[in-house]
């Protein structure tokens, strides 16, 4: 099966990507990809330059107005909502993102103190300040990396580069970490439906181990109303994808795919495409307008 030439999740400086709106679409367009989602978190305010973007390639790139809301669900701590098709304009959806980026900002701020606490040098970015690129944990993670004064620490604890600073101290169960408040997983997906999406649970094994997890979580956000699952990602395998394929199957939901680019020198997500269908077709539904 050829590369696929649908990328459904990417990010810009509206969240925690390197590039401008415009740039993605540019770059994505580049790759050869064709039906393209900017999913910044907890914003869309990168989504109408990339549609004007988009508009002046004569349909050779479209581009689905989309979001990427990071939620909670009992003890999993940041889990991620997609959804695709949305109302980027409605009032009711700015007020939900708005609320959750304060919650977000405020979380970004407690994990820096925490890293303060435990003896790092923390100098915020600028972006602490502006609510609508809050704090996340990548550009915390950044910022103390590229801090000088943590230059000694960074080589003794043997930190090869910031992520490596992000698994140690930045995810769930890490000692710099601290968890969101809001929203739960089915609170996404309402909203998501309120300014007219499908809502698509993010690379579910980037964020759950176990596949019996994996399949028992599906089935309870289906009952929430889900509609599809990202079944198509850089760290599912084939026996990954024929999972959630054949369970999405089963509980009557899409299937979507993406390489999450992040931005050209992103250590993990820097290429457009560069995922496997893993010879397994796709069901993308109404999130392909074309």
């Amino acid at each position: 099966m050829a590369a696929p030439t649908f990328d459904l999740q990417a990010h810009s400086v509206a969240s925690d990507g390197a590039l401008e709106p415009a740039e993605v679409v540019a770059r994505a367009h580049a790759a050869g990809v064709e039906l393209l989602a900017l999913t910044d978190h907890d914003t869309v305010a990168g989504v109408d330059e990339a549609l004007e973007v988009a508009a002046v390639t004569n349909g050779e790139i479209t581009v689905v107005p989309a979001v990427e809301i990071s939620a909670v669900d009992g003890e999993r701590e940041d889990l991620h909502v997609l959804g695709y098709g949305i109302d980027h304009r409605s009032p009711a959806f700015a007020a939900h993102l708005a609320a959750w980026r304060e919650d977000r900002l405020a979380r970004g701020q407690r994990m820096a103190e925490a890293m303060r606490e435990l003896g790092w040098n923390v100098e915020l970015p600028e972006r602490a300040a502006d609510s609508e690129k809050p704090l996340g944990r990548p550009h915390l993670a950044q910022a103390i990396y590229d801090d000088p004064a943590n230059a000694d620490r960074i080589a003794a604890e043997n930190l090869g580069d910031f992520s490596e600073l992000l698994v140690a101290y930045l995810i769930p169960g890490a000692p710099g970490y601290r968890r969101r408040t809001v929203p739960d997983v089915g609170e996404a997906i309402a909203a998501i439906h309120e300014a007219g999406g499908l809502a698509v649970w993010a690379h579910p094994f980037w964020d759950i181990d176990s596949r019996e997890e994996v399949r028992e979580a599906l089935e309870r956000y289906a009952a929430l109303e889900l509609d599809g699952v990202e079944a198509f990602y850089p760290a599912h395998d084939a026996a990954h994808a024929a999972l959630l394929a054949e369970e999405a199957a089963g509980l009557g939901l899409l299937t979507t795919g993406s390489a999450d680019f992040h931005g050209p020198e992103h250590p993990q997500f820097s290429e457009f495409r560069a995922f496997e269908l893993h010879g397994i077709e796709p069901n993308l539904g109404a999130i392909d307008p074309r």
